[in-house]
């Protein structure tokens, strides 16, 4: 899969998702400062699913409908890497069936939820 992991999201966890064979972009690493509205539209012109903890997110894309290729927003009481990264392991493998492209999905350290 293709990925666009936020800044706040950090390069621990692009890094992870490099090692597990996904194309990642990393904000942190390659282009910080990006706002916003530029990383939902690089990551829709290159077909990249965003990786985030910033609930700004949800709100350009359901009240602004902008456009996306889907986003996982990472909502953890634990924000330290090791724990984004367990949580998306733990999503990977629960809903390896499910299509994560175009879908808006919320992970919490107890449950996800699909929308869109």
């Amino acid at each position: 899969m293709r990925f666009l992991v936020d800044e706040c999201t950090g390069p621990m966890v692009a890094r992870w998702l490099r090692i597990e064979g996904h194309d990642v972009f990393s904000v942190y690493e390659e282009q910080r400062g990006l706002s916003d509205e530029e990383i939902l539209e690089k990551a829709y012109s290159e077909a990249r699913i965003i990786v985030t903890n910033d609930k700004d997110f949800g709100e350009k894309i359901f009240r602004e409908h902008a456009p996306h290729c889907g986003v996982i927003l990472l909502r953890l009481e634990d924000e330290r890497a090791k724990n984004k990264i367990l949580s998306l392991q733990r999503l990977f493998e629960t809903y390896s069936t499910r299509l994560f492209a175009n879908r808006f999905i919320v992970v919490t350290e107890t449950k996800v939820r699909f929308t869109g």
